[in-house]
């Protein structure tokens, strides 16, 4: 016996809603053959067999909540295993949507061009610009065309030499595992075959009533949508958390429009110029807003005297560099200062998780990095762990990273603090908004020399403002001033940082 167990939803997931089992008990099954999908408010997954045999018993219906690691069924190995192939040709000459086996009776030697995995809780791209039209010969391993997600962009390469058919223009929405072409030794076009099975499944799919995530269900519900009204742009015909949050922005225009035509989306004027927002914007402006509205989000100020540490790094500079072979910057003095006040402050470098706190014990630091594509925020592993030189070799190569469009998903992910410095730009003060689910965010600002009283006498000084952004439903006002004059003293007298003092 083998149980097909629920897998890991990806992070800060902690339930899934079964979709539709596509056996019943007593089927026969093959190992790795889909099962079942979960539905998650961010990802759907598949669930294939364990191994060869019979699905024994189904423990969740259709619509049931499961946790990870959850039981949801039982195979049993063996017994009906031999009888599992003969039985499935049947099932597939039943069932008419089975696309994926059609490009391959059509074309023989065709190789089919899939999305790949685009990372933890990462559910659809947009299709970037093919390199190559249809019909055109491409090598293996030639690039071909990139994903943009929400996150990253992902490269896919031709997985074999031959002729390209493209069957997914540049800008459509794509989800991982989906077809986006194909490759024909003989130079057969496959994919057009294979389309009209595909709209035809689509099609079977929207007469029968649309299948709502549980993210779908959740907006269409609170905002009393009709699913059969909403126009579906997710795969296989299903109505994606985009459509249905279109739907809302669309009804109330509906009206106006009747009543009065000027209510249409306004023209572009002569020197105006209208531009698509890119999936990383559009999730940048999303992510800010949604931090706005779930965090009690407060920020205090403070000012550093720069003159210890900008003496500091003067002196040892041109030895520093020699010796790490790196320059160093202010950035690792306030990374050191920062995951100092943090463990004094533990408050700061915790989360909310519904009606818990979780309190971190590892410094992963986020850096905020500028890019052409818009503001990424790379993770400095372990900082706690890290020198100086550390510090400044890790942070440098994130950037570099960043700016060259290389950053992995692991590397954008799991940071419990993070640092942004807009004194880069000149920027004298700012408000910084949280990187949700992130409890802090210290802004860094330009240094100007400022008169101040330093012992009865006014003396010139480099002056920086700083910031410290948090959400006041997990940090008191107390702890927040705190975190911030512990990060002051640290910086004027770096000597207690590099000390642990």
């Amino acid at each position: 016996m083998a149980d097909i167990l629920t897998p890991a939803l990806g992070e800060s997931v902690t339930e899934a809603t079964i979709g539709k089992w596509t056996k019943k008990a007593g089927d026969p099954v093959k190992k790795d053959e889909v099962l079942v999908e979960l539905e998650t408010d961010k990802v759907s997954l598949e669930v294939v067999s364990p191994s060869d045999g019979t699905l024994a018993e189904i423990k969740f219906a259709d619509g049931d909540t499961v946790t990870p690691g959850a039981i949801l069924g039982v195979v049993s190995e063996g017994g009906a295993a031999a009888a599992a192939p003969a039985a499935a040709a049947p099932a597939k000459a039943e069932a008419a949507p089975a696309p994926a086996a059609a490009p391959a009776a059509a074309s023989g030697d065709a190789v089919a061009i899939n999305v790949p995995t685009m990372g933890e809780s990462v559910a659809e791209g947009s299709m970037g610009t093919w390199l190559k039209k249809s019909g055109d010969t491409v090598a293996k391993d030639e690039l071909l065309v990139e994903i943009e997600t929400d996150k990253v962009a992902v490269e896919v390469s031709a997985p074999a030499a031959g002729v390209l058919t493209i069957s997914a223009d540049a800008g459509a929405t794509v989800t991982p595992g989906q077809q986006i072409g194909s490759i024909s030794a003989s130079g057969a076009a496959a994919a057009p075959a294979a389309a009209a099975p595909a709209n035809t499944g689509s099609a079977q799919i929207a007469a029968d009533g649309p299948h709502l995530s549980p993210a779908v269900q959740r907006v269409v519900t609170e905002n009393n949508l009709d699913p059969k009204a909403i126009a579906a742009t997710g795969p296989k015909g299903n109505i994606t958390k985009g459509d249905a949050l279109n739907a809302i922005n669309a009804a109330p225009a509906a009206a106006p429009a009747a009543a009065a035509p000027a209510a249409a989306p306004r023209a572009d004027q002569p020197r105006e110029e209208r531009v698509k927002m890119t999936r990383l914007r559009q999730t940048i402006a999303r992510r800010l807003k949604e931090s706005q509205n779930t965090a009690a989000q407060l920020t205090t100020f403070n000012e550093v005297d720069m003159t210890n540490v900008m003496a500091l790094r003067s002196q040892y500079k041109d030895v520093f560099e020699k010796r790490h072979g790196v320059k160093l910057g202010f950035m690792s003095f306030f990374t050191k200062a920062v995951v100092a006040a943090l463990k004094e402050i533990p408050a700061v470098n915790a989360e909310i998780d519904g009606t818990d706190i979780i309190y971190k014990n590892h410094y992963d630091i986020g850096v905020a990095v500028g890019t052409d594509k818009g503001l990424v925020v790379p993770v400095l592993r372990d900082a706690d762990t890290l020198s100086l030189a550390g510090i400044e070799k890790g942070i440098g190569a994130l950037g570099k990273a960043a700016r060259d469009g290389a950053l992995s998903l692991d590397q954008l992910q799991g940071g419990t603090f993070t640092i942004t410095n807009g004194g880069t730009y000149g920027s004298l003060m700012s408000t910084p908004i949280l990187n949700a689910p992130q409890s802090g965010i210290l802004g860094m600002h330009n240094i100007v020399q400022r008169p101040m009283a330093v012992n009865g006498q006014v003396e010139i000084r480099p002056m920086m403002y700083i910031a410290l952004s948090y959400d006041h439903r997990i940090v008191d006002g107390k702890e927040a001033v705190t975190f911030l004059v512990r990060v002051k003293e640290l910086l004027e007298d770096p000597a207690r940082a590099l000390l642990d003092l």
